[in-house]
Order: structure tokens, then C-alpha cells, then sequence
């Protein structure tokens, strides 16, 4: 499938200017390769500085394997990856460019300065300082009848024979800076077996009414306790932060739990979720609280000051309860602990932080070579895996392209075949 070059021996074209593309490029060139990387848009890791805009996460120091799971069905084939390489040795490479970092209350790994720019300029400087080519503006078409790569550029098609291929192309969200899931009709061409994409650390449509969508759009909801079924109708609970939507809902605690959300919108056409708004008071005990007399002040002053809830958490239960519940502290105390949330679907995909399907694991080798396509090696969100914010999105595809980037150059200097 890839260009032979009879000029250029032992030439990788790696395909995707993000953290997967970039680590394989940096690996394959500290084993001798000549590598090319071409980027689609005018400059590499636009999506990383954009993940990095209000603190680059750049891992998470959860253990193993605990962090392993995290990455759901594909537990056991990323957890190989990162095997290769984890979350200690991404804060190492980082290290090495002087980047140190720190763990946050919440487990999660930042540089010092919480800086994504520092870094990837660094990264860049080092790459093209030891030899790897860069080519921006290169927007990928596919292979043309020889096996060459053909390239959309502003001075029109050009072709470039490589002998091996590295695609590091990305997922379906956010198009604008590059991953716009183009790819997967040119490998399904060529028979590659692809899941479709779908959204993943997402937000959900529930439908408000106009008054909370205009007066609480926003707003965010701490803490609140998430309570939901998974498929096998078991019950699980998780805290955290979300924040409502002139739609629905998102934030972090919903990304933690999207996908699970999302494969029960596909499987029954609707989602349930009940948020638990007063997660420091048991019913009993608030049920009590609100026993207290109100006098003249208005409901929503007397959840503020006898349940403590704010003025998006009392919306929410203006929004669920009818007007003869609320004249029942007993009824309220119940929602409170555990509202019910009906979630409609998943937010489009183009707007979502990273998309779950791509090309599926079993259509690849261990170096992530492609079965059907000799010297064709996949790394980073095109492949079929997710996981959710907190870090661990960006190491598996650090990972994933340091493997790509290795079998690549093994493959190149024929120590596998």
C-alpha cells in the first residue's frame, strides 16, 4: 500500500501533527528514519493547545491497573500500550524538556504552569532539530494508483512515495482544528474495518423549559452525586461537578459517565439519570430541615436556607416537581436526594472533547500495523478505544503513537515483516 521510494530509502510518513503523530514521529527518528509529518492545517497541535487552554491535564496518577480501567472494554489491549509507556514516564519525557509537574486534588497531572505552549514548542524544536521534515497545510486524499500519498495543499495536489505510513489522524470532534473523521471513508474503501464515531466526553440534551434555559444556562451544579443503571441494570453512584446547558447537561461528571449514557440513549432510546443535589444531608435528616417554619419567606429562600441548595439546584427542582409536590417537604426532600433527569441524546459529535470508534484494535497487529494494509500503522483517537477526561485520553495516545512509531521503524529496518 505504501509508495516504495527507490530515492529515499527507509522514508515514514507520519500523518497528524497531534501528541500520537508527533511521539511517533520523535521515535521513529531516534531510530535512524528519515520521517516526513504532515499536518493538515497550518501548524501541529492546535487541538492540544486548545485541551491545554485552561490547564494542560496532562495525565492522571491514578495506579495501575485501576487507571487501566478507565479505558473500559479496551482495558486489556491500552493497557498493553501502556505498558510501553504510562503516566510516570510521560511525566518523565515531560521532564526532559524541563516541563515539571504536579499532581491536583483531584489526581489529575499538570505541568507547573499549567502551560500546554511551552511544551509542544519545545517538542517541535527538538523534533526538527534531530531531522524530522515538517509539511503543513498537507491535507491527506488518500493513495493514488501507484501507492503514493496524495496531499490537498493551497498550491494544489502533490504525491509523496513513502515506504511506510504512520496515519495519526484524529477522531470526529471538534473539525475546525483538524479531526473531522474524513479518513474513515478512504480506509473503509481500502477495507479496513472501522466502528462508526460517536460521541464521547460529551454533554446531553434534556429539553428545559425556556425559563431555566435562559435564567440557569451555565450555571453549575457542586457537589451533586450521579446515580445510574448500566446495562445490566446494576446500580452506581460517582460525585463530582456538571454544569447545565441551554439544552441539558455537561461538565466533568457527566463526561465520566457519557459513555455509559450514551449506550443506553442507542439501546432504548432515552437515558435515565437522578442527581442526589444535597449529598452531605440524608433525607431523613433533610426532610427535618425543611419542617422548619417558612414564615413569609418564598420556597426557594427556604431551600437556601434549610436545604442549601443554590439557584440552579432549586430550579432543577421547580423544573421536576409539579406545584402540588411542592407543597410537600416530604415529596421535595425525596428530589432532592435523587432527581430525575431524562436525557434525549447525545450533543453532535462536532462539538463534543474527543469520539469514541475508528479503526477497530482487532484490524491491527500488536505494533498497531494494520492486517490488510502492510506498512500502514494507526496511533491515537482514530483507533477504536475511550476514556474519559482526566488525563488519560492524552496518554493513551502518547502511547499508542510511541508503538506505532516503533513498529513503524522496526518494520522500515526489517526486524519485522
Amino acid at each position: 500500500m505504501c509508495g516504495m521510494s527507490t530515492t529515499h530509502p527507509s522514508r515514514l510518513a507520519v500523518l497528524g501533527g497531534g501528541p500520537a503523530g508527533l511521539m511517533a514521529a520523535e521515535i521513529a527518528r531516534a531510530a535512524g528514519i528519515d520521517v516526513h509529518l504532515f499536518e493538515a492545517k497550518g501548524s501541529v497541535g492546535r487541538k492540544f493547545l486548545i485541551a491545554g487552554k485552561g490547564g494542560l491535564n496532562l495525565t492522571h496518577s491514578e495506579a495501575r491497573p485501576a487507571f487501566d480501567a478507565r479505558y473500559r472494554e479496551r482495558a486489556g489491549e491500552v493497557g498493553r500500550w501502556l505498558d510501553a509507556f504510562d503516566a510516570d514516564a510521560l511525566r518523565a519525557w515531560a521532564r526532559g524538556f524541563g516541563v515539571d509537574t504536579y499532581v491536583g486534588s483531584s489526581g489529575r497531572v499538570f505541568p507547573l504552569d499549567r502551560k500546554a505552549a511551552p511544551l509542544l514548542r519545545a517538542w517541535v524544536r527538538r523534533l526538527k532539530d534531530t531531522g524530522v521534515h515538517f509539511h503543513v497545510q498537507h491535507r491527506w486524499l488518500g493513495w493514488d494508483d501507484a501507492g503514493a500519498l496524495r496531499f490537498s495543499t493551497p498550491e494544489g495536489e502533490t504525491i509523496f512515495a513513502a515506504d511506510a505510513v504512520v496515519l495519526a489522524l484524529g477522531g470526529g470532534s471538534w473539525p475546525q482544528l483538524g479531526s473531522d473523521g474524513a479518513w474513515t471513508e478512504t480506509l473503509a474503501q481500502r477495507g479496513v474495518d472501522i466502528a462508526p464515531l460517536a460521541p464521547a466526553n460529551c454533554g446531553f440534551d434534556i429539553g428545559w423549559s425556556p425559563h431555566l434555559a435562559g435564567k440557569h444556562a451555565g450555571a453549575p451544579l457542586k457537589p451533586v452525586v450521579a446515580h445510574w443503571r448500566d446495562a445490566h441494570d446494576r446500580d452506581h453512584a460517582l460525585q463530582g461537578e456538571c454544569v447545565l446547558t441551554e439544552t441539558g447537561i455537561e461538565g466533568s461528571l457527566i463526561y465520566a459517565i457519557a459513555a455509559n449514557l450514551r449506550d443506553a440513549i442507542a439501546r432504548d432510546g432515552e437515558a435515565h439519570l437522578h442527581l442526589d443535589l444535597a449529598p452531605g444531608r440524608d433525607q431523613q435528616r433533610l426532610h427535618a430541615d425543611l419542617q422548619k417554619p417558612r414564615g413569609s419567606r418564598s420556597l426557594g429562600e427556604h431551600l437556601r436556607r434549610h436545604a442549601g441548595l443554590d439557584g440552579a439546584k432549586t430550579a432543577l427542582v421547580f423544573e421536576t416537581m409539579d406545584k402540588t409536590s411542592l407543597q410537600d417537604m416530604a415529596a421535595i426532600a425525596a428530589t432532592i436526594k435523587r432527581l430525575p433527569l431524562r436525557l434525549l441524546r447525545p450533543r453532535p459529535l462536532a462539538e463534543t472533547i474527543s469520539s469514541a470508534g475508528g479503526v477497530r484494535l482487532e484490524a491491527l497487529d500488536d505494533a498497531l500495523m494494520l492486517h490488510d494494509l502492510p506498512g500502514v500503522f494507526c496511533a491515537g483517537e482514530m483507533l477504536d478505544w475511550e476514556a474519559p477526561t482526566g488525563g488519560y485520553l492524552l496518554t493513551a495516545c502518547f502511547a499508542s503513537g510511541l508503538l506505532a512509531g516503533r513498529g513503524a521503524a522496526d518494520w522500515l529496518s526489517g526486524k519485522r515483516s
